[in-house]
Formats: structure tokens, C-alpha cells, sequence
């Protein structure tokens, strides 16, 4: 028969030990003993073991090393008639007979047997008492029981000084703060600003990072995005119409006003300035808007720009005496005075006078005087037909000449025949009022036939107005 001592540690194997009760005796049984257990202190010793020794089992609650009762634990730990005797870290196959007590006299060199005793009570075999082991990490309290070791608080940590201790349970670890990371044993600052943490600006800060937004938004409570801000009902910077933008905002003026250089202020725009062509007579710029005028004499037409010629005559708002005649011209009116015939001259009706041929004074005199009345408005474009002239009779061999006799000093004026008995008076430069033109517009009648030679003379006023309409 033959017994099992089994225990490691993290030195040596003790193997195997066969107990033979003719050879062993107590005092070998003590060696075996005592190596046994000199090698569980030695298995047990110091905190460089992180875990139990084979023959031991971990109590996570107390942190301490419990044996394993392989007796209770193994099926069939020793056989035959062998007994399975549980020691600290292992166990023990011994005789269910005594010999190593009950022989003292067996030599450890002999190798003959006595005769086997006769049996007798199983023997109380001493056990060895099962010491309190900490593992790494841990260590015995006032109360005799495993206590972590706070390695951060005793300052007993290798962490260098870049880093902070934190004790874990049975140990500790080297780590760093937040912003930090570990690389080969330094902590370095982490750059989140290469990582897009915000939104718009980053800023990069030793162990941290801060976000700022662009002019026209405001970080969030999230510290990393930004929203727009609402510029014209958080302020209203312009000074009429504000429209919010994503990022900014515009300005905007009411019609009539244009946006100054700083993009917020508005000023009155200067329509009339523009052009000439607003209105027809007088432009009148005002805060925001403008207004046509027209001068006295004229009406303001329903499109605000246009005048009209209000003509007295027609209303009856003149101050002309019963025998004159109200004569209408654009933006006033004349009162002209009845026609007289100067001697030789004889009035036929009221605009006409002849001057007899029996009559010696009217040989070089025109044989009749026409008195016409126009008006023309200022500055009218050239050239410009403005009066026709025609012959109301023709003889037969009798051609006519038609020209200016008097009143065309500023040569505005000249005559173009276009018949054989009429022609057209034209004005070659324009005319300014207010003036009034008087010419005499003569027809030459020549008859070669009869060796007849007269004229005729219109006598035409002009009233030139003093505006352009």
C-alpha cells in the first residue's frame, strides 16, 4: 500500500512520497510534514503571487487563501486499504493500521517486514494548523482578516507624476485625468479640436477643449453646437426692416428710402434727382416719396405727373372787357382787342382790311391785310410746320411768291412753297417763351398776261407760352 502527498507552490513540485509501515517511522513522517509545510509558507509568502497555490481556494469575500478538503472533494482520493487524511494545501494516503507509531524498532534500512500487528483503532494522526494567507494586494486588519492595501493612500504606487493613482481592489491603477491619454508611460494632452468636437471654432486647452461660435450664433447648453441668433427681435438693428439671415441679417428700407453704406441706416432717396422725366413740370422730393407740381394755369392729371392746360376761356375765368376777345394759350390766356384799319385801309369784317385801288395811297400797299392769332407752346422741336398759306383765287397766267415781309429778324422762321398757290410757314430754330412774334406773311400775285402785279399779307401773332406743354 502506499499513501499521495500533493501540494504546489510557485517554486517546486513536492511529488509523490510512498509510506511504507515497515520503513517510515514518526520521525520520518515529521520530515515529510514539515517540508509540506515549509513549502505552502513558501507558496504564501509576499503579495508577488496574484492567486492561490494548487491546495488552496480564493475567498473573494475575506480575500484569503481557504484550503481544499481533497478528502471531501476527490472521489476515491486514496484506495485499498489506505485512508485519506486532509492536511493544509493537500492530503495524505496512510495504513488504516498505525506502524509508523506502533514500530519503533523498524530500521529505515531494512527491507523485511515484521509480521502486520493485529488490528486495532484508527490512530488520531496530528494535523497541522492551517495558517491565515493574504494574496497579492491584501493585507491582515487589527481583526485578523484580509484588507485591500490602498496603495494610491500610502503612496506606495509607481504611477509617475503625470499620472493619478487609483486603487482597484487589490492593487491599483496608473491612469490619466479627463482631456489626458496614456502613451508609453506619459499622459499627453489630447487635441479634440482635430476630432470636430464643435461645431464652428474650437479652441484647444491643456486636459480640455472650449467651443466658440462665429459673429451671428450662440453655443448651446451643449457646449459644442451653435444656433442662429435672431438679430432682429433680439435687438432690431436697422433702422426700418430687418430680415434674419442664417448667421446675420439684413436691412432693408421702406420705397422711397435707399440703404446707407454701414448696410443698418436708410435714407430718403432723392427721386427727382433720377430724372427729368418724372414729372412733367416740377418735381418735389419728400421724406420717403416725391410730388409733381404743375405751374399756375395747368391741372394735375390723374397720373400724378402729367399738367393740363386749364383753359379760362372755356370756364369763363378771365378778366377780359366786352369788346376784347379771350384768347387761350397754354397756362394763361390773352385778351386780345377788337381789329382797326389803319387809313388808307377800309375794314371789310373783324379781321380783315383793304385798301382801295382807286385810292392813289394804296398803290405800293398790300391789297389786303388777313389778322390771324396762334399759340405755340416753349422750346417746340424743329424744324416745325406751324402755318399754311394758300391763295383762295387763281387767275389764269397769274403765278404766286410767297415770303416774309417783316417780323422774322431772328430768321427762326422761312417759307416753303409746296403748291403752285400755297406754302407753308416753318420754324428752323426753337422758340422760348413767354414772347409774342408778330410776322407778316405776304402772297405775291404776278400776271404776266395782263402786266398785273399785288399781294396779300397775313398779319400772324404768336404767343410762344412759357412752358413746354
Amino acid at each position: 500500500m502506499f499513501g499521495k502527498l500533493s501540494s504546489y507552490s510557485s517554486a517546486q513540485t513536492l511529488g509523490f512520497f510512498h509510506l511504507s509501515p515497515t520503513v517510515l517511522d514518526m520521525q520520518g513522517l515529521r520530515r515529510i510534514l514539515t517540508a509540506f509545510t515549509l513549502a505552502v509558507c513558501l507558496s504564501s509568502l509576499g503579495k508577488a503571487q496574484q492567486q492561490c497555490t494548487n491546495g488552496f481556494d480564493l475567498d473573494r469575500a475575506s480575500g484569503q487563501c481557504l484550503d481544499i478538503d481533497e478528502c471531501r472533494t476527490i472521489p476515491e482520493a486514496c484506495r485499498g486499504d489506505m485512508v485519506c487524511v486532509n492536511q493544509n494545501g493537500g492530503y495524505l494516503c496512510v495504513p488504516r493500521t498505525n506502524p509508523v507509531y506502533r514500530s519503533p524498532y523498524l530500521s529505515p534500512y531494512s527491507n523485511v517486514y515484521p509480521p502486520p500487528p493485529a488490528p486495532g483503532p484508527v490512530p488520531n494522526y496530528p494535523t497541522v494548523t492551517r495558517p491565515l494567507i493574504c494574496r497579492f494586494g491584501f493585507q491582515l486588519d487589527e481583526n485578523n482578516q484580509c484588507a485591500d492595501v490602498d496603495e494610491c493612500a500610502s503612496d506606495s504606487h509607481q504611477c509617475n507624476p503625470t499620472q493619478i493613482c487609483i486603487n482597484t481592489e487589490g492593487g491599483y491603477t496608473c491612469s490619466c485625468t479627463e482631456g489626458y491619454w496614456l502613451l508609453e508611460g506619459q499622459c499627453l494632452d489630447i487635441d479634440e479640436c482635430r476630432y470636430g468636437y464643435c461645431q464652428q471654432l474650437c479652441a484647444n486647452v491643456p486636459g480640455s477643449y472650449s467651443c466658440t461660435c462665429n459673429p451671428g450664433f450662440t453655443l448651446n447648453d451643449d457646449g459644442r453646437s451653435c444656433q442662429d441668433v435672431n438679430e432682429c427681435t433680439s435687438e432690431n438693428p436697422c433702422t426700418q426692416t430687418c430680415v434674419n439671415t442664417y448667421g446675420s441679417f439684413l436691412c432693408r428700407c421702406e420705397p422711397g428710402y435707399e440703404l446707407e453704406a454701414d448696410g443698418v441706416n436708410c435714407s430718403d432717396m432723392d427721386e427727382c434727382s433720377f430724372s427729368e422725366f418724372l414729372c412733367q413740370h416740377e418735381c418735389v422730393n419728400g421724406p420717403g416719396s416725391y410730388y409733381c407740381t404743375c405751374p399756375s394755369g395747368y391741372n394735375l392729371l390723374d397720373d400724378s405727373r402729367s399738367c393740363q392746360d386749364i383753359n379760362e376761356c372755356e370756364i369763363r375765368n378771365f378778366t377780359c372787357t366786352s369788346q376784347q376777345t379771350c384768347f387761350n394759350i397754354p397756362g394763361e390766356y390773352k385778351c386780345l382787342d377788337p381789329v382797326r384799319c389803319e387809313e388808307p385801309y377800309l375794314q371789310i369784317n373783324e379781321n380783315r382790311c383793304m385798301c382801295p385801288a382807286e385810292n392813289p395811297g394804296c398803290r405800293d400797299q398790300p391789297f389786303t391785310i388777313l389778322y390771324r392769332v396762334m399759340d405755340m407752346v416753349s422750346g417746340r422741336s424743329v424744324p416745325s410746320d406751324i402755318f399754311q398759306m394758300q391763295a383762295t383765287t387763281r387767275y389764269p397766267g397769274a403765278y404766286y411768291i410767297f415770303q416774309i415781309k417783316s417780323g422774322n429778324e431772328g430768321r427762326e422762321f422761312y417759307m416753303r412753297q409746296t403748291g403752285p398757290i400755297s406754302a407753308t410757314l416753318v420754324m428752323t430754330r426753337p422758340v422760348k417763351g413767354p414772347r409774342t412774334i408778330e410776322l407778316d406773311l405776304e402772297m405775291i400775285t404776278v400776271n404776266t398776261v395782263i402786266n398785273f402785279r399785288g399781294s396779300s399779307v397775313i398779319r400772324l401773332r404768336i404767343f410762344v407760352s412759357q412752358y413746354s406743354f
